[in-house]
């Protein structure tokens, strides 16, 4: 049973889930966002380059469409007129220009155009096919005209092919199963397929992807090719035996590539050297982009391209430098053309294969490659590359033997004098002179080390040079195993959290720090193990250390903190809790530590996120994305407020991390801990504040009231006291009000109405004497949610479709169920829809787009089955709704495919709830004179 003064806070809801008559317009005046420098170098790490993205939704999932907004043009390509294909794919061939009077540029149709799978994952449009030809489509047989095999690797005979393309039949599902005849184009490991080869040009009519994870087989059937992914099979028919085993060869070469390949395994994984070069074999020459990755060198048509046009196998393969003056290979003399371009020659010969002849430019760079190629071969280790280079190879051949003299040849070994030369090879005279430059014989120091790092993180070419400095300048040659200056440590504890070094140096690395272990100094070898680890697990970091990370390792041993870092998170009932990190401490991990510290639910149920406040000092927020690493963060944050702010304030101003409520879902409830209600309760309390929630002035004071006991405990005296208890009084109730009661009731506010309200607060608040924190927020939140968009986030945007139902400025609520319009003063659903109605989204020019179709609204127009709405709003904010928007959709879809392993009885308790939420957010809202619907899940 509820207590009277709970009661009737509950009878002043059932008509106070409204605003009074006053307008809650904050008197400052919309402006758009300028783009600062300092803003973008935050915001490209915080959003991987992202602008003002577009995302479609496709088998209820959001997917990203564009990282930029759309413009006229790209918001005007016509949908296709012949697929009637339902395997998923989006279509997106041209129609006749006849097609086109159909729909005007911009059309809600038009943005609703197919787009193919694997142009939501790249910006690039694609490209024609290598065996493609001209887009005359007066060709009955292109097979005859074309090869149906372009080989990725033509001069050598005994390489698989990799690309083809040529007609094949696949099946569609509709009502009933039917073969189409369809182009396909295996290029760069994506298997494509269009209408017919005319239309290569354009984006094709679906993907089916080939990767590790996917088998290819014969199917049931004459000349029937099965693929299958971890989502569907596919059935291909080809016109001949031959064809279909040309098909299932080139399709199972991909697939080993891709399931063995280091270039898909482990995308993120950095080349030892990687180029373009003049490569020739069998006589044939072609220029290509060469990565050596392990012990396998890659070669690609270009740069860009991420499929190899082939590979060969380095190890235990001979590398030697050709001396072109006596050597008279034949397939060299048949390249003349390419010997003239270059003018140094690298052979490589794999076992059991023919010679692989490498044309270079310049010294420096057929140097590195030839040491690269060496140690990837593990033939002539010990025997290439500089000295220190050299002393490596030989203490790698030997197992790094602590007794082996060569540990203490002077080349490894602590010098007070500046190098002459890089200790290792380099592919250009300016890498040589900056890692000379590099070399730091005794003086550290932040700026120093900042620096230094990132020219390392500029030119990874220069990574293996820095460790093998830092490794020698912490060696003493006596006495033996001395540890070298203390500030080298402490760069190299810096510097294994940001990268690592490649092979030799890594092992080097390695051994070095465990010979190093057991001394004072040397403890720091203890914590680069440990961060050598972390990074080996989580990657290289994308930004040079900031100041924090620096002063922490400079001013304590990180041997006795395995978290060396600490920042403050705040919450928005202003407390905060202090958590630790180290260099590769992700946010998801930093969120997972935070919330077992403050005794909240994991991210997933309880909506929380992290955001950090703005570096150039607008009132913007970020929310940060799950991979990215603290540091990275701290250090961006902090280069861009140095690059926003000059002079003293430089210094001083640090990120601030706040955590908030982001995803509100209704079904989480049940679960939540006090901890999650009491910051629920001031989150809502800010929305009131600002505006954004609508209670009357009756209402109001009830809601500041139970805030101010949650904040200060009892009230202690009455309003009717005199002289200095009266005064302190006073000023805790005004201070009561600016936190918790709306600003727009308070701007009207007159000196006698002012004291009227403190009295009536005064009189609200100690009637809740006696009442515990937790109690009041428990009567806070039932109360808040009685209004349908309890938990949905409010944007303030001006409506540019005409519309009878949206003109103005108004409100765009996201929810849990969806995007509803809301009246901007009255804060009334005008109108509303759902994510499954929910088409495309983001920016188009400067605007937010909505791309609709059937929307749930009293008033909707029947005749049109789709709708395009633009809505003026901030470009930050814009990217933010979207973002948002993306959010809510496929947290949706995991919980789906989590609502499989509910027990029944589970399932059918939270139906309702939901059931109930969506009728009230799709409808009009309730009549201010009756109860509201809304459940209260305490």
């Amino acid at each position: 049973m509820c207590s009277v003064k709970e009661s009737r806070i509950y009878a002043v809801a059932k008509s106070g889930i409204r605003l009074s008559d006053t307008s809650c317009t904050d008197p400052a005046s919309k402006g758009k966002t300028s783009s600062y420098p300092a803003f973008v170098t935050y915001t490209s790490l915080i959003y991987k380059n992202m602008t003002t993205p577009v995302y479609t939704t496709l088998k209820g999932k959001a997917t990203l469409l564009s990282s930029s907004p759309f413009s006229d043009e790209s918001s005007s390509s016509e949908e296709s007129s012949s697929s009637g294909e339902e395997d998923g794919s989006l279509c997106s061939s041209h129609t006749s220009s006849s097609s086109r009077k159909d729909s005007s540029p911009g059309s809600p149709r038009s943005l609703k155009r197919a787009v193919s799978m694997a142009s939501m994952t790249s910006e690039s449009d694609y490209a024609i096919p290598p065996d493609a030809y001209s887009t005359d489509t007066e060709c009955s047989e292109p097979e005859q005209k074309l090869p149906k095999t372009c080989c990725s690797s033509s001069d050598d005979g005994k390489s698989e092919p990799m690309e083809k393309s040529g007609y094949l039949l696949k099946m569609v599902k509709t009502w009933k199963k039917t073969w189409k005849r369809r182009w396909f184009v295996l290029k760069d490991g994506e298997l494509l397929y269009y209408k017919s080869p005319s239309d290569v040009i354009r984006k094709p009519q679906g993907q089916i992807e080939v990767n590790a994870t996917s088998s290819i087989a014969r199917g049931e059937g004459k000349q029937v090719l099965q693929v299958l992914t971890g989502k569907r099979v596919y059935y291909l028919k080809a016109d001949s035996p031959n064809l279909l085993e040309e098909w299932l060869r080139v399709l199972q070469s991909v697939l080993r590539v891709k399931a063995a390949s280091p270039l898909f395994t482990q995308p993120d994984i950095r080349p030892g050297m990687k180029g373009l070069l003049i490569k020739v074999k069998h006589g044939y020459s072609k220029r290509v982009w060469c990565a050596l990755i392990g012990k396998t060198l890659y070669y690609f048509r270009s740069q860009e391209d991420k499929f190899p046009l082939g590979q060969i196998k380095l190890w235990e393969a001979r590398v030697e430098e050709v001396d072109r003056s006596r050597d008279s290979d034949d397939d060299l003399m048949a390249c003349g053309r390419g010997l003239q371009v270059a003018a140094f020659t690298i052979a490589i010969h794999p076992q059991e294969q023919g010679p692989t002849y490498l044309l270079i430019e310049s010294r420096h760079e057929k140097d590195s490659w030839l040491y690269h190629l060496s140690v990837a071969a593990g033939t002539t280790v010990g025997k290439v590359g500089t000295e220190f280079e050299q002393l490596v190879g030989k203490l790698f051949q030997l197992d790094g033997d602590a007794n082996s003299q060569i540990w203490r040849h002077p080349v490894l070994c602590f010098s007070k004098e500046a190098l002459s030369s890089p200790l290792t090879t380099l592919p250009s005279q300016a890498l040589q002179t900056e890692a000379v430059k590099l070399f730091k014989p005794s003086t550290y120091h932040v700026s120093l080390a900042q620096s230094a790092l990132q020219v390392c993180l500029a030119h990874p070419e220069l990574q293996n040079e820095f460790f093998c400095q830092l490794i020698k300048q912490t060696r003493k040659r006596q006495p033996h195993g001395h540890p070298g200056p203390l500030q080298g440590w402490q760069f190299l504890a810096l510097c294994v959290g940001l990268f690592l070094p490649q092979h030799p140096f890594l092992w080097l690395l390695q051994v070095h720090l465990k010979r190093h272990g057991e001394t004072e100094v040397g403890k720091y070898a203890i914590y680069c193990q440990r961060s050598m680890e972390r990074t080996q697990q989580k990657g290289e970091r994308q930004s040079r250390p900031s100041r924090m990370e620096i002063l922490s390792i400079l001013l304590r041993n990180p041997y006795h903190h395995s978290l060396p870092f600490s920042v403050p998170v705040h919450f928005l009932n202003n407390t905060y809790q202090v958590v630790s990190f180290d260099a590769s401490t992700t946010v998801d991990e930093f969120q997972c530590r935070l919330n077992q510290d403050t005794g909240m639910r994991k991210t997933g149920l309880s909506g929380f996120s992290l955001y950090t406040d703005d570096p150039t000092g607008r009132e913007l927020e970020h929310c940060l994305q799950g991979g990215i690493k603290i540091c990275d963060i701290i250090s961006k944050w902090e280069q861009s407020s140095k690059e926003q702010h000059t002079g003293k304030s430089e210094n001083t101003r640090t990120v601030r991390l706040t955590y908030k409520n982001r995803l509100y879902f209704s079904l989480q409830v049940r679960g939540e801990s006090e901890r999650e209600r009491l910051l629920l309760a001031y989150q809502t309390n800010e929305a009131i504040v600002a505006g954004h929630f609508p209670v009357n002035k009756e209402l109001a004071l009830e809601m500041a009231a139970l805030l101010a006991q949650v904040e200060f405990g009892d009230f202690e005296r009455p309003f009717s006291a005199s002289g200095s208890a009266q005064t302190k009084s006073n000023q805790t109730l005004k201070q009561v009000l600016d936190r918790f009661y709306p600003k727009h009731y308070r701007r009207t506010t007159t000196e006698e109405q002012l004291r009227q309200l403190l009295q009536r607060l005064s009189t609200r608040w100690a009637s809740l004497r006696g009442r515990s924190s937790s109690e009041c927020v428990r009567i806070y939140l039932t109360v808040a949610r009685k209004w349908p968009f309890f938990g949905a986030k409010l944007f303030e945007a001006g409506s540019i479709t005409p519309s009878p139902e949206l003109s103005g400025r108004v409100w765009l609520a996201v929810h849990e169920d969806g995007i509803s319009v809301l009246e901007h003063n009255s804060i009334k659903l005008l109108v509303s829809h759902s994510y499954k109605n929910l088409m495309t989204f983001g920016g188009c020019k400067q605007d937010f787009m909505l791309v609709v179709g059937q929307s749930i609204s009293t008033n909707a127009s029947k005749d049109k089955p789709t709708e395009k709405h633009l809505f003026a709003m901030d470009a930050s904010k814009i990217r933010e709704i979207t973002l948002l928007i993306s959010s809510y959709i496929n947290s949706a879809h995991q919980q789906k495919a989590a609502a499989h392993h509910l027990s029944a009885p589970a399932l059918m308790v939270a139906q309702p709830i939901t059931l109930k939420s969506k009728e009230l957010r799709s409808k009009s809202p309730p009549a201010l004179g009756r109860p509201s619907k809304a459940p209260t899940l305490l």
